[in-house]
């Protein structure tokens, strides 16, 4: 909090400052290490754990596949024994980058704290990538080496060095080789931990660059909100470990001395059979997982009664779907937070019982940050329930995006601000609530879809003069992408071929879902799209 501000100024409720039309945090502030001292955002959470847990050698890990468990004396053998052998057999130096594409599993977390203890940067990928996305992004962040699994290393390009199978012999050896000793790396909290990809609005894959003093300040946040135990929690994260929720929560999960419980690929029957066979406490999930739990019968034949609370992320979900979750599971909680790549994964969350029963909200303000709603036409701060552009400032916020200094200027504003490109506002109690993205970004089960990527695409079809690419509101998904195409005359070309033609190219959740025909793609005198009437003309009105 700025102290030039007197406290008196503020609101103690919601935290709003008249004077400086800002929101504060209401969370008491966090002394973190300080900044100049070197310190890897690895250290720190290990540092926590065994410092500060009542349970320092609990289970760490457990693979649902074959149950096999990991203790957390047994994580840091491995990740010690693992960033000696990567340290011997490849030199990599302090600022490298490794590109990471794997599907979830046990051997991930020891591989990104390997890494972030060597002072290597880690660009984690979604092995779902096809050759064309992977090649963008390696062309993006210039990788030396990669880790990926046997069944997807073949769609990466050569690198300077061969690519590690994380799932072969030779890396369960390199994690379990204590002949070898590891050199000691003096990494900064200002060096960057990992390069995570965000689709943007213009169809470009973006770099974020996150910092070690990113993370550092995100497992503080969680480490000071924790809740005292009986045993340690067990969690199972449907997100995954490439993508920013999943990769700060395997960080927060080892300070705070958790059980996790890996699932390499979600399934939801799996999922419901993996909570009642270890007795799972706390569950992540996207919107889409959650809305089938509580409308869905696919529940009834398991016993999720361990089940604490149930974590929701990526999009914000109705308050139908929140009510019929509460009728169905009154002993659980489910309760919603908000955060964005560029904030390291989180900015607001729900902390307490009382929070996480603020129904519709996403939590309020993260320790040691600050937050403005700001009118998207006048740029003025706006006071508590008025709707508006969400600015952030916190030291979770991003260095930059790598190679996109037009970018990098457009989202970070002068005094540490990020705008974010969503619309919000935040009421009188200090609740944050999502109303509407600013952005065109397309969010399909949690995942960002960026529309001018699939029209780019579209576009190179030879049958096809003009496409545009919208948001079609779906229960389930929460939104789908829906493609707006103008044939060349005389083609025949069908909505089946459309789809088709996308679906080899792209992610799966990036495929075109809907399909309609136009004679033309409404656009502004610059040239620019405007969705907002092709969803007028084409969209229902009781899907607007």
């Amino acid at each position: 909090m700025d102290s030039s501000n007197s406290s008196t100024s503020i609101d103690s409720n919601s935290g709003f400052c008249s004077n400086t039309k800002t929101f504060y945090s209401l969370r008491p502030p966090l002394v973190l290490p300080p900044q100049s001292s070197p310190l890897s955002a690895a250290s720190y959470a290990l540092s926590l754990q065994q410092n500060t847990s009542p349970w320092p050698d609990a289970t760490a890990f457990i693979d649902s596949f074959t149950g096999r468990r990991i203790s957390f004396f047994d994580f840091q053998q491995r990740v010690v024994c693992l960033a000696s052998s990567i340290q011997k057999m490849y030199r990599l130096s302090k600022n490298d980058v490794a590109f990471v594409i794997s599907p979830n599993s046990a051997q991930v977390p020891v591989l990104y704290f390997s890494l972030l203890y060597l002072g290597v940067v880690i660009c984690p990928a979604n092995s779902l990538s096809t050759e064309y996305e992977l090649s963008r992004q390696i062309k993006l962040t210039k990788p030396v080496i990669a880790f990926a699994t046997s069944r997807n290393f073949q769609k990466l390009p050569k690198l300077k060095h061969p690519a590690v199978l994380i799932d072969s012999t030779e890396f369960e050896s390199m994690m379990t080789n204590r002949g070898l000793k590891l050199e000691s790396v003096e990494v900064n909290q200002s060096d960057l931990a990992a390069i995570m990809y965000s689709s943007g609005t213009t169809g470009e894959v973006k770099g974020v660059k996150l910092t070690h003093r990113n993370f550092i300040a995100i497992i503080a946040n969680y480490h000071a909100q924790r809740k005292k135990r009986e045993s340690p929690a067990v969690v199972l994260y449907t997100v995954p470990f490439f993508h920013v929720f999943g990769f700060h929560c395997v960080l927060k999960s080892v300070a705070l001395t958790e059980t996790v419980v890996v699932m390499e690929r979600f399934d939801m029957k799996k999922m419901l059979k993996t909570v009642e066979d270890f007795r799972v406490t706390q569950l992540l999930a996207a919107p889409p997982i959650v809305v089938v739990m509580a409308k869905g019968s696919v529940t009834d034949d398991y016993d999720l009664s361990s089940l604490e609370n149930v974590g929701s992320g990526g999009a914000p979900l109705g308050k139908e779907v929140m009510q019929a979750f509460a009728d169905k599971f009154p002993k659980t909680i489910l309760y919603q937070g908000y955060g964005l790549t560029e904030t390291s994964g989180a900015a607001f969350r729900a902390a307490t019982t009382e929070e996480m029963l603020h129904r519709g909200s996403v939590g309020r303000l993260l320790a040691n940050s600050e937050a403005k709603i700001v009118d998207p036409d006048t740029g003025i701060g706006l006071p508590p329930g008025e709707q508006g552009e969400l600015w952030f400032k916190s030291p979770t916020i991003m260095q930059g995006y790598i190679g996109d200094p037009k970018a990098t200027a457009e989202t970070l504003m002068p005094g540490g601000w990020l705008r974010t490109g969503d619309l919000c506002y935040i009421d009188h109690q200090g609740y944050l609530f999502v109303v509407d993205r600013l952005k065109e970004l397309i969010k399909y089960k949690g995942y960002q879809v960026a529309p001018a990527e699939l029209e780019q695409l579209l576009q190179s079809h030879p049958e096809i003069l003009d496409a545009a690419v919208i948001p079609y509101p779906d229960e389930e998904a929460g939104q789908l992408p829906m493609a707006f195409v103008v044939r060349r005359p005389q083609s025949t070309l069908d909505k089946e071929q459309v789809i088709d033609f996308i679906s080899k190219q792209v992610a799966p959740y990036k495929k075109i879902r809907r399909v309609a025909f136009v004679s033309s793609i409404p656009k502004s005198p610059s040239g620019k799209i405007l969705r907002k009437e092709l969803k007028k003309i084409h969209l229902p009105e009781s899907k607007l």
